[in-house]
């Protein structure tokens, strides 16, 4: 069953990298002219990385990835989806950002990948892809270097179990928080970076409690450094957030928390 959940995933993937790739949300046209896909809190918490060697999983087609390499950081992105890795590698060669880019699940990466990396990196909707966590814990200790830094910021698992659909109105419990013997299946529907596209195939995801997530790096080897929440999101993830004077979107009250950052060590 799991390859099946795979192979669907990235057909997905394959599917709305085109959509996202000519999408206001993206903006890649802006990105070649010099505009970054970070956001403060990443900036801000990630530090300096001129010269560092980052790791980043799950890049989609990359623009994160050269992001950092903008900033100096020697990067190498990683995606399942070979149509994201391809346009990934585009970007590279248009605008003349160093990265190298592989296209494999990151499960399989020790077999294509060696070596070890200051930094890994991910962001912003990936552990909903993720069928093992153990294993992605284990991956990310593998890579990183003795003294090395994981840093993920991604949706607050709590923000996952709220009705998202485009007429919600408030927040609404319509997922479980705790993972269920089975991934969610979804069959269609709209594309978070453009409303007005839609996509057709099927797709699974895995929801995990923030403490599987801690405990996993724990186990992994890693020591936590901080686990940050915020209120808010860059992009509308609830048809009824407001924007900030910030450009961040918001649930009016900060209800609940909608990011959350870690940042983690190996021993």
């Amino acid at each position: 069953m799991l390859d099946k959940y795979l192979k669907n995933n990235k057909t997905l993937w394959n599917e709305i990298t085109a959509i996202h790739a000519r999408s206001e949300f993206y903006d890649v046209e802006g990105f070649k002219k010099g505009s970054s896909m970070l956001y403060p809190v990443e900036l801000e918490e990630m530090g300096d990385v001129k010269g560092k060697s980052l790791l980043h999983l799950q890049c989609h087609f990359g623009m994160d990835t050269l992001s950092w390499g903008r900033r100096g950081a020697k990067a190498t992105g990683v995606d399942f989806s070979d149509k994201a890795i391809d346009l990934a590698r585009s970007l590279s060669q248009e605008t003349g950002i160093k990265a190298r880019f592989l296209c494999t699940d990151i499960y399989q990466l020790p077999e294509v990948l060696k070596g070890k990396f200051d930094i890994v990196f991910t962001s912003y909707g990936v552990l909903a892809w993720l069928p093992d966590l153990t294993k992605w814990a284990e991956i990310i200790a593998h890579y990183l270097k003795r003294g090395g830094t994981f840093y993920i910021v991604e949706f607050h698992p709590v923000k996952l179990i709220f009705d998202d659909s485009h007429g919600a109105t408030k927040l609404e419990v319509t997922l479980p928080y705790f993972q269920p013997a089975e991934p969610f299946k979804w069959v269609g529907g709209m594309d978070y970076a453009d409303p007005s596209a839609k996509h057709h195939n099927v797709a699974y995801e895995w929801q995990y409690p923030l403490g599987n997530i801690i405990t996993s790096l724990i186990n992994a080897g890693l020591r936590i450094e901080f686990l940050h929440e915020f209120p808010f999101t860059g992009y509308k993830a609830l048809p009824f957030m407001v924007k900030d004077k910030e450009g961040s979107w918001r649930i009016d009250g900060d209800l609940i928390p909608l990011t959350f950052s870690l940042k983690a060590t190996k021993l």
